[in-house]
């Protein structure tokens, strides 16, 4: 990814972070996140607006937005000034900015893997990660998939804050890896 390459875009941790704050404040779920040369594709089902009366006024719609890297580095932005964690001992039905959190702990995991590109589709709380991952010499070592179930990614924004100021360490995900 071009993250390693000089890129504005500094981690997957912070760039997911900010990209799922922008998915909860525009009420979308059933993510789809395409990596591109310069930015993302970010697609997903749409909630109704908080003015309709009931959720049955409104209809899920589907929303397809580009996100060029000068619109992630705001994003960004406007994600650290937002910022605010979630109380410790929250159930889980009820954590705040779902998507900033399980995003943000996806992309902890993809900063240890290091991959060349990312695509990933969310569902159900569930995330399943495709991800191009390089070989010795920098050349591309072939396509490896990633599942999350929800409980992986329940456990792991639990885990989150002793994980913080920890060396990285390479680690496979709690889910299942397919070759």
């Amino acid at each position: 990814m071009r993250i390693y390459e000089g890129s504005p875009r500094q981690d997957w941790e912070e760039v997911l972070r900010s990209i799922g704050a922008f998915a909860d404040r525009e009420r979308m779920k059933e993510l789809l996140l395409l990596e591109l040369d310069a930015g993302f594709i970010l697609q997903g089902m749409g909630l109704p607006q908080a003015g309709a009366r009931t959720e049955s006024e409104g209809s899920l719609t589907k929303i397809t937005r580009e996100l060029p890297d000068d619109e992630v580095a705001e994003l960004m932005d406007v994600a650290t000034s937002n910022r605010t964690d979630a109380a410790p001992g929250t159930p889980h039905t009820e954590i705040a900015n779902y998507y900033e959190h399980a995003m943000r702990v996806v992309g902890a995991y993809l900063d240890l893997q290091h991959p060349r590109d990312v695509f990933f589709f969310e569902q159900g709380g569930a995330f399943v990660l495709r991800l191009l991952l390089v070989g010795a010499g920098a050349a591309p070592a072939g396509h490896q998939l990633v599942e999350f179930t929800k409980d992986d990614i329940m456990s792991m924004i639990d885990a989150a804050p002793t994980q913080r100021n920890k060396p990285a360490q390479e680690s496979g995900p709690p889910g299942e890896t397919v070759p």
